[in-house]
C-alpha cells in the first residue's frame, strides 16, 4: 500500500527530533454544499531539528516511531523563497 503524503505548517517545533505540524484541507458539507476548511496536527518525526515554526513542509507516512509519531518529513516546500528572503 502507498504511504500518505500531506504538506502543512509547522506549529511547533519545541521537542528534541519532534515537530507538530497542522494540515488543512478542503471539505463539502454533505448537506449544506459549503466548503469548509478542516485541520488536524500531526507529530513528525525531525532527525536533525532543522525545521522551524511557520515552515511550509511535506510529510510522509511510516512506520511508528513511538506512541503518536507515525510520519517523517520529507522536504520543506518554500525552499527558494526562504532563500530570497535572507539575501535582501
Amino acid at each position: 500500500m502507498p504511504k500518505r503524503i500531506l504538506s502543512g505548517v509547522v506549529v511547533s517545533d519545541k521537542s528534541n527530533k519532534t515537530i507538530v505540524v497542522k494540515v488543512t484541507r478542503r471539505v463539502r458539507h454533505s448537506f449544506y454544499k459549503k466548503i469548509i476548511k478542516k485541520s488536524k496536527k500531526y507529530s513528525v518525526h525531525d532527525e536533525l531539528n532543522e525545521f522551524k515554526i511557520g515552515d511550509n513542509v511535506k510529510i510522509q507516512e511510516c512506520r511508528p516511531i513511538s506512541k503518536n509519531k507515525t510520519w517523517n518529513v520529507i522536504t520543506e516546500e518554500n525552499l527558494n523563497e526562504k532563500q530570497r528572503v535572507n539575501k535582501t
